[in-house]
């Protein structure tokens, strides 16, 4: 494969979500997997939607998850401009060129005479197709229509016998009926091209050898092969990337957790897991791997893209998280968290130290980086309430006053407060009294932090200190002592 030139063509009229990274992920892989290029293309033509901050979004979501890019915004690049707004002189090169070999002609129906011939097809029970009642028009026709101030658009003319055929790198040949489609409209009234047209002229003077897009673009080819051949360009391969449905196999929305990359990033989700579970997603033969970045683009290839519809799992990708944050550095997470004004204010209270041991403690057990915070907080505020489940199953048991009054003793006299002394030492007070060392762990972990799952209770108590600890059993053997049992 030589010459390999791809592209992610978002529209800045929302923000990156997960169906558009995916796409992006696959052409990107597939580029570096090449040693081609990837040109990042802002398809900005709908004046109404578009706004220059869902296109900063979009570059900033796609730098975050590390998907660079060869041509494009920011970087230029020697076959822009790479915003569609600022191609307009590009594009009236071809539309003069369509209209002038007799490939396509004005149309000047207004859009009252063309909602009847809407009616009328819907009337006889017949599929809408446009009479082409302008194809015929004169030079002098067109001319005067013109001088009288008309803004016409731009047909192209469709053959409407035979059939076209997408030669699909993923779905293989798919054949479209040509006496479906009809003159369809390739330049609007105000003089712009239609998405159709200008993504054909876009992707052939951006010298684009592969497209990959999502799954929905697919019934647009056809036409968009139609003026590949009218314009006289050589087609470049396509491959349509099938839809990414929710658990439930409706379309993926916001309420099953297809949030904007953005926000998943602002949630903790780290770029390495996201880039690792869209890398499966919708491709077979890593389904359980946990890949790097370089091992994701080294195997990806289309013939592993799947055609069924990929299923986003919230959960998957949570657990994927949860072991790239497991494997990161304390540096690299204190470094994420820097802007969370919760941990500044901890960083101000104990220190960088402080806050460092606790990373180090929690990232094995937490999902994402705002879930570390939360779990983090009994490090830093004082206990006052307890896990209400956990009061009923080990504060309520017997003797369990006991055996924190045996436990405050320890800790009060303890010489050591490492967690390894500390082990030893509770260990063998459970064994003195005839104890399992549970009966001790488990209340004292709930005194200690309010809650029933937290990480090793002896790295706890080390990293709290002996002040803390004795003060919160105090607090908790007297909380014991009003309850009701």
């Amino acid at each position: 494969m030589s010459a390999v030139r791809l592209r992610f063509a978002p529209s800045p009229t929302g923000e990156l979500h997960i169906g558009g990274a995916h796409t992006a992920l696959f052409n990107w892989m597939l580029a570096r997997n090449h040693s081609g290029s990837l040109i990042l293309r802002l398809e900005d033509t709908d004046n109404v939607r578009s706004q220059a901050s869902y296109a900063a979004g979009i570059l900033e979501s796609l730098r975050w998850l590390g998907i660079d890019w060869d041509e494009g915004p920011v970087i230029g690049g020697p076959l822009g401009p790479y915003c569609q707004s600022e191609r307009l002189p590009v594009y009236q090169k071809y539309i003069n060129q369509l209209l002038n070999n007799g490939c396509a002609y004005y149309c000047f129906c207004t859009a009252e005479e063309l909602a009847r011939e809407k009616e009328t097809a819907r009337q006889n029970k017949k599929d809408y197709h446009y009479s082409g009642r302008c194809k015929n028009l004169t030079p002098g026709e067109i001319d005067s229509l013109l001088a009288q101030g008309m803004h016409p658009t731009v047909r192209i003319k469709s053959p409407q016998a035979g059939i076209t055929t997408v030669n699909d790198l993923i779905r293989g040949p798919i054949n479209f009926d040509n006496n479906l489609s009809d003159d369809f409209i390739i330049v609007k009234a105000d003089g712009w091209p239609t998405y159709n047209l200008a993504v054909v002229i876009d992707d052939h003077t951006m010298k684009i050898s592969h497209v990959i897009r999502a799954e929905e673009h697919l019934s647009n080819t056809p036409k968009q092969i139609l003026l590949y051949q009218a314009l006289g360009f050589d087609l470049p391969q396509f491959a349509h990337v099938s839809m990414i449905l929710a658990p439930d196999r409706k379309k993926l929305s916001k309420r099953h957790g297809a949030t904007p990359i953005r926000e998943l990033r602002e949630q903790g989700y780290l770029p390495e897991a996201l880039i690792s579970y869209l890398a499966q997603l919708g491709s077979s033969g890593n389904d359980d791997a946990i890949l790097t970045m370089d091992e994701s683009i080294a195997g990806f290839s289309l013939e592993n893209v799947s055609r069924s519809p990929a299923i986003y799992d919230i959960d998957k990708l949570t657990w994927l998280n949860n072991h790239f944050l497991s494997k990161s550095s304390n540096e690299r997470i204190i470094n994420d968290l820097a802007d969370n004004p919760q941990v500044s204010a901890w960083i101000k209270q104990s220190g960088i130290t402080y806050w460092n041991n606790v990373v180090g403690l929690l990232k094995s057990r937490a999902k994402t980086l705002l879930d570390l915070v939360a779990m983090a907080d009994y490090f830093f505020n004082d206990i006052f309430e307890y896990d209400e489940k956990g009061v009923e199953k080990y504060f309520k048991a017997a003797d369990t006053i006991n055996y924190l009054n045996g436990l405050l003793l320890l800790t009060e006299s303890a010489q050591s407060f490492s967690a390894d002394e500390l082990e030893t030492e509770i260990r063998s007070l459970a064994a003195h009294n005839g104890l399992k060392a549970a009966q001790i762990i488990h209340p004292a972990r709930l005194a200690l932090t309010g809650r029933t799952a937290t990480p090793g209770l002896f790295e706890i108590m080390e990293l709290l200190g002996k002040d803390k600890c004795v003060t919160r059993l105090n607090r908790a053997i007297i909380f014991i002592n009003k309850l009701e049992i």
